[in-house]
């Protein structure tokens, strides 16, 4: 087998200790174990083990410092808008605090974006949606990967307010709106009962009306989080991110239905 690149080995390595920190084995304000110790652990060299460690400050994982090493820093300097902190504690369990942290980002966020886009959308911008909206509904006709879709309708709709900070913002948030559409997605006919409010959304934006496009977001991130509370009562295991979203079966279809 051939070796893998370097690049592979740095992602690896990034990914093992990022995750080791997240779930705890490195607790906060606690140190790393010293290079050569890393290194006999996961089979890689200083050079890697430095790089990797530079990847986890940028992440606001980790500080270096004269006299103290490298610590592990508190929870509130990690960067939760970079996809693999979210993807490490998706694998680590997803607390109650985390997803009301993000349904709260979610109703701050999108509401005032999709007024934007109400008014500033243009025709490529709402083509693109309607592209999204077909894949949720062909999704949930035929089954397929609906929660792609979904992600791609948001963030198609934070790209409609052509606004540079929000635009960003939508690719640092993919992680996280990805969490709840799964945790949604989960509950049965959850896609199905969530599609008319997705389309309400799109109708208010295409209208040129900002309020009833503000409206419309509204009712359906708090569905989605009545979703999630739903799903949490039930103690049925979270999604991780490590692992394709997963696909909805095709609707059983009535006899003699058109």
């Amino acid at each position: 087998m051939a070796p893998p690149m370097i690049k592979n080995v740095h992602g690896g390595t990034v990914d093992l200790l990022g995750e080791a920190i997240v779930t705890g084995r490195y607790p906060v304000g606690s140190s790393l174990p010293p290079e050569p110790l890393l290194c006999e652990e996961l089979g890689v060299s200083r050079t890697v083990i430095r790089e990797a460690v530079k990847s986890l400050i940028a992440k606001g994982l980790l500080v270096t410092g004269p006299k103290v090493g490298t610590r592990v820093l508190n929870e509130d300097q990690w960067n939760w808008f970079d996809p693999d902190v979210v993807a490490w504690q998706s694998r680590a369990g997803l607390s109650r605090e985390f997803l009301r942290d993000l349904q709260e980002l979610r109703r701050l966020v999108e509401p005032a974006a999709v007024r934007l886009a109400a008014e500033r959308a243009t025709a490529q911008d709402i083509a693109e949606i309607e592209t999204a909206y077909a894949g949720m509904k062909l999704s949930i006709d035929e089954g397929g990967d609906y929660v792609s879709s979904d992600l791609r309708f948001h963030q198609g709709l934070l790209r409609a307010c052509h606004n540079r900070m929000v635009a960003q913002m939508s690719k640092a948030l993919g992680a996280l709106l990805r969490t709840s559409f799964e945790i949604s997605t989960a509950r049965p006919d959850g896609p199905a009962q969530s599609l008319p409010l997705h389309r309400a959304v799109l109708d208010a934006v295409i209208a040129r009306s900002p309020q009833k496009a503000e409206r419309a977001i509204i009712v359906l991130i708090d569905g989605a989080n009545d979703d999630i509370e739903e799903v949490l009562k039930t103690r049925r295991k979270l999604p991780s991110l490590g692992v394709p979203a997963p696909r909805l079966k095709a609707r059983v279809r009535k006899v003699g239905a058109a």
